[in-house]
């Protein structure tokens, strides 16, 4: 933690420069990480429309099952 907060600007230019993500750990623990914005807000998506399509299935399936009398 120290060291990041000693080279955050560096940890940032990575990630938008380069595309390198930053883990943070404290004390040996993987805590958090810096990424992108972009990157970010692609994962959000991806994350959002996984779960649309999770959700759509499930609903599809119970649908089916009234149909079927279940």
């Amino acid at each position: 933690m120290a060291e990041v907060r000693s080279h955050l600007a560096d940890a940032i230019d990575r990630a938008r420069r380069e595309g390198v993500p930053t883990i943070i750990t404290r004390r040996g623990k993987q805590e958090a990480v810096v990424i992108d914005i972009d990157e970010y807000q692609r994962l959000r998506r991806l994350a959002d429309e996984t779960e649309d399509a999770w959700l759509n299935a499930l609903a599809d399936e119970a649908e089916g099952e009234v149909s079927r009398g279940h």
